[in-house]
C-alpha cells in the first residue's frame, strides 16, 4: 500500500534518468559472459535511459575512477553488480560505502529479506547496499542473475521517486 505522499513524489518524478551499470569481476572478462550486466541493462533500455556499461575488475581504484566518471557525464543512477560478498577479492561494499554521504540502509535490509524468502539463510552472505554520493543513487548487488532480478524487483519503479528527492 503506498502513501499518498509517495504517490504524488511520484507523479511529479520526471521519467527521464539516465543510468549506468558497472559489472564488477575478474572472471567475466568479456560482455558476452556478464549475464547480470546484460539483465540490468534489458530492464533500464525499456523504462530509462542507459547512458553507460562499463566491465571493471575487482579493484577498488578502477571502481571510484568509473563511479566519477559516470557522474560527471550527468548520471543520476549507478547499479553495480558483483563484489559483494565475502570473498577476498569481493571490494565493492566497502568501497562504494566509503564514498556514500547518504546510506539508504532499507535497501539492503530489504534485499535480505526478499532474498531470505527465495533462497533461505544464504542470503545472510549479501553485503547488497545502495547510498547517495554527489546527488547520484548508487544500488550494488550481488552478481547473480537471480540477485539481480530480486533487487531490481524491488527498486525498478521507484528509480524516478529516488532521484526526485535528489534533486530538490
Amino acid at each position: 500500500m503506498k502513501s499518498e505522499t509517495s504517490a504524488q513524489h511520484q507523479k511529479e518524478a520526471s521519467k527521464e534518468l539516465s543510468c549506468g551499470i558497472i559489472t564488477l569481476s575478474d572472471s567475466r572478462k568479456s560482455e558476452k559472459l556478464d549475464l547480470s550486466g546484460k539483465l540490468i541493462a534489458e530492464k533500464i533500455d525499456a523504462r530509462y535511459t542507459l547512458k553507460s556499461k562499463k566491465l571493471i575488475p575487482d579493484e577498488a581504484d578502477d571502481l571510484i575512477n568509473t563511479i566519477e566518471n559516470m557522474i560527471s557525464n550527468g548520471i543520476d543512477v549507478i547499479l553495480t553488480t558483483g563484489g559483494t560478498g565475502l570473498d577476498t577479492r569481493d571490494i565493492t561494499v566497502e568501497t562504494v560505502e566509503s564514498l556514500f554521504e547518504k546510506k539508504i540502509d532499507g535497501f539492503g535490509e530489504l534485499f535480505r529479506t526478499k532474498s531470505f524468502e527465495e533462497i533461505g539463510s544464504a542470503a545472510l552472505l549479501s553485503r547488497a547496499t545502495a547510498g547517495v554520493y554527489k546527488k547520484t543513487i548508487i544500488f550494488s548487488m550481488p552478481g547473480s542473475p537471480n540477485a539481480v532480478k530480486t533487487a531490481l524487483n524491488l527498486i525498478i519503479e521507484e528509480l524516478p521517486h529516488f532521484v526526485h528527492h535528489l534533486k530538490k
